[in-house]
């Protein structure tokens, strides 16, 4: 395989810098103009938009987005999960429409029906009997670590090494070449040494797993059935199922966070693959785009939560530190019901990986004309690649792969001819709304700028 010239690289990034500067003077003004913005952006991770500026948006729906400079993109980027069910569909439109503008009471403090509609519909899903909701995925993971807490007395949670939990202080962490449990790079300001709270192991290596876990002192593993936000690194045969195993043997609870993995099908990973959580999690997507997230619990979890909060132990009414003013506030139910009641169907999913498939095998593609040492997953209705090949089977092999510049060429090249990806890896994510002309799309424009590099 032939290796990229990083001199002709050099050369293409400033030449897709530049165009892509000319091309967007209304997103570049907004952007100079937001001095009052800490970074300049609403929220610090915007300025991951490659470009030396984010492209601002004018408006989305289904699989388009359309910049302030008037540039239409196929959006495979999808709000990173966020958006996985279309940029406003129309069943969650109608709905939210009527509880917010007809109905009235966004948020109230009091429950509505649809609270148990999406419950039952989450049961179904992703087998969990009992469940609660937050207004992100972060959040549910922060409540159901302190509930694993509570359920086992232990403090520690086992993390793998770049697994994606949004920003719960646990999971930053990294094991390092002795074993101990350390802050990833750039965890900002932890509260306390991360080995306090977590030990770390590393992803497809169960005797690590087991090294964290044999202390005696380890709450909940809580891990993605696979690796997704430093690259997809799925799992290899038989390691999820002996990670369920050391957690019963050790008497550990296993946390699933699917708020990325939902992409494998109708029930995520979790139903595809026979998984067998203990506390389940998942966010982002099952709102079409309102702020939402739930947790699901086993029975036994809920029987001991249940007892310690009866002997006045813990306060999960009150003051316990789980929950917040508006979870599970009736817009968000009202949003959860539509999406997953009339979107997010089993149709829509076999239409959604039939779609991936297709991404993935263009990609093969052009990865084999090209000769390129490359790599390409897939997971359900997502497709990643990656610069590297083999394919990486850790968190930490995948991180040691990265290539900025390549990033930064590929995001930019692709975005110049109209293609939307991820903008913190290469991530393609599939919607109901995605046709076989978006993907045919790709095709071309990734062969294209993967020629380039070849000259």
């Amino acid at each position: 395989m032939i290796a990229v010239d990083r001199s002709r690289l050099t050369e293409l990034l400033a030449a897709e810098q530049g165009a892509y500067a000319q091309a967007h003077p209304r997103s570049r003004a907004l952007y100079d103009e937001a001095s009052n913005l800490f970074g300049h952006v609403p929220m610090t991770w915007m300025n991951m938009w490659s470009g030396g500026f984010p492209l601002y948006l004018d408006h989305a729906r289904g699989a388009r987005i359309t910049d302030v400079d008037g540039h239409t993109y196929v959006d495979f980027a999808l709000g990173d999960t966020g958006a996985m069910a279309g940029h406003s569909p129309d069943p969650t439109i109608k709905a939210v429409t009527s509880r917010y503008a007809e109905l009235g009471g966004a948020t109230t403090m009091l429950p509505t029906a649809d609270a148990q509609w999406v419950g039952a519909e989450l049961t179904a899903r992703f087998g969990m009997p009992l469940w609660s909701f937050a207004l992100s995925a972060t959040d549910a993971n922060r409540w159901a670590i302190r509930l694993a807490r509570l359920a086992t007395g232990r403090s520690k949670i086992v993390v793998f090494g770049y697994s994606y939990h949004g920003s719960v202080d646990e999971a930053f962490a990294l094991r390092d070449a002795s074993g101990a449990t350390i802050s990833r790079p750039g965890s900002v300001a932890p509260p306390v040494p991360v080995g306090l709270t977590t030990r770390a192991a590393v992803w497809n290596d169960l005797a690590s797993v087991e090294e964290a876990l044999r202390h005696g002192d380890v709450a909940a593993i809580l891990t993605e059935p696979a690796l997704t936000n430093i690259g997809i690194v799925l799992p290899e045969p038989g390691f999820l199922e002996g990670v369920r195993e050391l957690a019963t043997a050790y008497g550990a609870l296993l946390m699933i966070d699917e708020t990325h993995t939902f992409s494998v099908g109708w029930g995520g990973a979790t139903t595809a693959w026979g998984l067998q959580p203990d506390i389940f999690v998942i966010g982002k997507s099952i709102g079409g785009g309102i702020p939402c997230g739930a947790y699901g619990l086993s029975e036994e979890v809920a029987d001991l939560v249940t007892r310690h909060t009866a002997t006045g132990e813990a306060d999960i009414v009150d003051v316990g530190g789980v929950g917040g003013t508006l979870a599970g506030n009736a817009l968000s139910l009202t949003a959860m019901r539509a999406t997953l009641g009339e979107v997010l169907t089993k149709d829509a999913f076999m239409h959604m990986i039939d779609l991936a498939t297709q991404f993935t095998e263009g990609v093969e593609g052009i990865f084999a004309e090209f000769d390129m040492p490359w790599t390409v997953t897939q997971l359900g209705a997502r497709a990643e690649y990656r610069f590297v090949a083999p394919a990486p089977r850790s968190g930490e092999d995948s991180a040691a792969a990265a290539d900025p510049d390549l990033d930064a060429y590929m995001h930019l090249a692709l975005c110049n001819r109209g293609i939307l990806m991820t903008p913190f890896h290469n991530m393609a994510l599939m919607c109901p709304d995605t046709t076989r002309a978006d993907v045919d799309l790709h095709t071309a424009v990734l062969r294209e700028v993967v020629g380039a590099l070849r000259g």
